[in-house]
């Protein structure tokens, strides 16, 4: 049985989904004994939300991050353009990975937003993945957002 265009593009999507959020799951998942205690012990602005929150928005993140490759992956630009995004979307990728073990085993809020900082450099000055394709800009600008609130308002 022959797959189609179509069902290629699903399983491309389910891939890269599968792909961000266990990167996301191992990264929760090593960062999580240091989460518990020392988040608690934060001083925090009032606005910042609680921490009940963070798994399910990093799993959104990461969800946001798989249909963000996919839409590279599946994308009809020059082979030299989509090879660039897809090093960017792994550079980005690996920071993601990096910030929750900055933040939660390096005890470090610092270095998480330089990390943060890293993220909007590459994101915003590659002006090459806006024309890949504009709904992963917009997902890029969504899930960059949300780090900066969520993540470095302590």
């Amino acid at each position: 049985m022959a797959i189609t265009l179509n069902q290629s593009n699903g399983l491309k999507l389910v891939l890269s989904i599968i792909l961000c959020e266990g990167v996301g799951i191992i990264s929760g998942l090593l960062a999580a004994p240091e989460m518990k205690q020392w988040l608690g012990t934060l001083q925090v602005p009032s606005w910042n939300p609680p921490s009940y929150l963070f798994g399910p928005v990093w799993t959104l993140l990461y969800f946001l991050m798989g249909v963000s490759f996919w839409l590279i992956w599946k994308s009809t630009a020059p082979d030299k353009q989509k090879k660039y995004a897809m090093i960017v979307f792994f550079v980005q990728l690996v920071l993601n990975f990096l910030w929750s073990f900055i933040f939660f085993n390096l005890h470090s809020p610092f270095f998480a937003l330089i990390n943060i900082i890293f993220h909007i450099d590459i994101n915003f000055n590659d002006h090459v993945l806006f024309f890949i394709h504009f709904t992963y800009s917009i997902l890029v600008i969504v899930a960059l957002s949300f780090m900066g609130l969520f993540c470095n308002g302590t």
